[in-house]
């Protein structure tokens, strides 16, 4: 398994609805479960590694949809949740080639040698993998960005009391558009 550390300081982003009590809250993802964790499994924390990627994350969101980003009034689109995390946080790499091949996955991830989107059962076990091997997440190429060009964080806080630091909370008409 090839491991890094995240760079200390790093604001990472994470698109909330702006009526979520605790936008960094991870017992809905513990519950639900995600690309990274089964449900009713490990808590996790799902952000971008930047701007454009959140951006490409919201557009895919509201393909499925019957409005577009333009119809949206910040009361109701999602805002920008720009959080830091604790120090020293080793995670899984998957988004280099060795990374994912260290943990099974293609190095066209997303993608399979078809081209079709590797599905969540398929990276459920990785991350469960990850998190038994006491990770803090797995650092990965973007699912939701064309052939994986973005790159996105699955954070798996180490105990209860581990959390995101909220650095800013920006609406939507100030970060989706700028």
């Amino acid at each position: 398994m090839r491991t890094e550390r995240l760079p200390d300081g790093h604001r990472w982003l994470r698109v909330a609805d702006p009526g979520w009590g605790d936008p960094v809250d991870t017992s809905h993802a513990s519950a639900r479960g995600g690309r990274w964790n089964p449900p009713g499994s490990f808590r996790v924390l799902y952000c971008n590694e930047d701007i454009v990627t959140a951006r490409l994350n919201t557009q895919a969101f509201l393909a499925g949809w019957p409005y577009e980003a333009d119809d949206l009034r910040d009361a109701a689109a999602p805002v920008l949740v720009a959080v830091t995390l604790p120090r020293n946080q080793r995670v899984a790499d998957l988004h280099s080639p060795s990374g994912l091949r260290s943990m099974g996955l293609p190095p066209t991830y997303p993608l399979d040698g078809s081209g079709d989107l590797i599905d969540h059962d398929r990276c459920q076990p990785v991350g469960s993998d990850a998190y038994a091997h006491g990770l803090r997440g797995v650092r990965c190429r973007s699912a939701r960005t064309p052939r994986g060009a973005g790159r996105e964080l699955a954070w798996f806080p180490a105990t209860a009391r581990s959390r995101a630091r909220i650095e800013s909370v920006t609406p939507f008409s100030d970060w989706y558009w700028a």
